[in-house]
């Protein structure tokens, strides 16, 4: 299939830890069709987009465009979003194909994305500002007399190994159970909302090894934890993550995206299955249930000004103090899983990646200061699907010493 690359830019969101910003480059056949989009509930925001002056010539990186290309072809994408890092600068942002193939609309750099298990690390930032700020601790035990959740979702006897369970479990996915390996119960009783989804597990789903053991992908577990920044701050889930994780970060347009098509929100793609696989076929509402495990619609480069706030290197000032990116960003003995990123045994870098039917998405941050996000509207069942999107679109320019990354920062 052809591959169109686009660029089209939103302005960055200015905050006090930013300079003010630049607009991105793009083609100036796309300038008409960026509209100012009135902001809406704190749930659904997305900000005035003012009118954009738009440069006569198109940075462009062919080890990537072309990889891109290649890479959408060979697993029939329609339309993706990159954005790459680069010493704290955004130094490449751009979109490929298709936001709505039906409409011909084309992917541009401020098109949403449904992030899926992205939304890990904003969860897993959240835990750390209520960490930073005394009113959270690892080793904190989360249910039963004592725990910081209490027995607000179950009453009586708790099950076995239920009230062991500590923050530290949850963010490691070492909860005793309530993972990918059997059934994962973030999609079950669809009829169910969070609260209730998490007392049915609990009394439904027993755990069958004491937590802190074993590893085992839970996004109920991170379910938990955006009840437990709830318990804690006071405020909703997503009102809090707005205001202490992407206010700072300079974000005002990620939101939860919806289950249905109908639901889609202004600026988002339109996804595409494969293999048979429905993007829109979730039960209802089940989408947005996810949230702090797996909803967050957002651009690459959103996901990219919350990294540099949060990567613990000292080109941009964090969000977070060094000791607490320390201890976000340190695996478990189990795993190599630390909190909402996987690490790297060589060199350490972080990574991790987001998967629902019509989305896939990559994150990076290395040790040597580059961080990149990819944001796909389709997925592959292909074997080697993964290992391509891991391997083969960015580190051939970031290991590439003669790559000629621009040096202005597009952010």
């Amino acid at each position: 299939m052809e591959i169109t690359k686009n660029v089209m830019n939103g302005k960055k969101n200015t905050s006090t830890r930013r300079q003010p910003s630049r607009w991105l480059p793009g083609f100036a056949i796309l300038a008409a069709t960026l509209l100012a989009i009135a902001s809406c509930s704190k749930t659904d925001m997305q900000p005035v987009l003012p009118e954009v002056t738009l440069p006569d010539t198109l940075p462009s990186l062919a080890v990537i465009d072309d990889s891109m290309a290649s890479f959408m072809e060979r697993f029939d994408i329609p339309g993706a979003s990159i954005a790459v890092v680069k010493d704290g600068k955004l130094v490449y942002a751009k979109g490929y194909g298709y936001a709505d193939q039906s409409a011909g609309e084309l992917v541009d750099t401020s098109s949403l994305f449904r992030i899926a298990s992205l939304s890990k690390f904003v969860t897993a930032v959240g835990i750390m500002t209520l960490i930073e700020d005394g009113l959270l601790t690892m080793d904190d035990t989360v249910f039963g007399s004592g725990g910081v959740l209490g027995n607000d979702f179950f009453s009586g006897t708790y099950p076995a190994f239920v009230e062991d369970i500590t923050v530290r479990h949850l963010l490691h996915h070492e909860n005793g159970g309530w993972g990918n390996s059997s059934a994962d119960p973030a999609f079950a009783q669809p009829t169910l909302d969070v609260n209730q989804l998490i007392s049915w597990a609990i009394a439904n789903r027993p755990l069958t090894v004491q937590p802190g053991t074993a590893h085992d992908y839970s996004n109920l577990g991170f379910q938990i934890l955006g009840r437990i920044i709830e318990k804690v701050s006071g405020d909703d889930y997503v009102d809090y993550i707005q205001t202490h994780v992407l206010a700072p970060a300079g974000i005002t347009n990620m939101q939860i995206g919806g289950t249905k098509l109908a639901e889609k929100k202004p600026g988002e793609v339109t996804y595409y299955g494969q293999s048979g696989q429905n993007p829109y076929g979730y039960a209802n509402g089940v989408i947005s249930r996810l949230e702090s495990c797996g909803g967050w619609i957002a651009s690459a480069i959103d996901l990219m000004r919350l990294m540099v706030h949060a990567d613990g290197f000292t080109t941009v000032p964090d969000i977070l103090d060094p000791a607490t990116i320390n201890l976000m960003s340190t695996p478990s003995a189990n795993s190599n899983y630390a909190c909402g990123v996987r690490i790297s045994s060589i060199y350490g870098n972080w990574f991790h990646g987001g998967s629902l039917s019509g989305t896939r998405t990559w994150m990076v941050r290395t040790y040597h200061g580059y961080s990149w996000a990819i944001l796909l509207n389709s997925r592959s069942t292909a074997s080697n699907f993964t290992s391509h999107l891991d391997a083969r679109l960015v580190w051939p320019a970031v290991n590439n010493a003669s790559t000629p990354w621009p040096t202005n920062d597009l952010f």
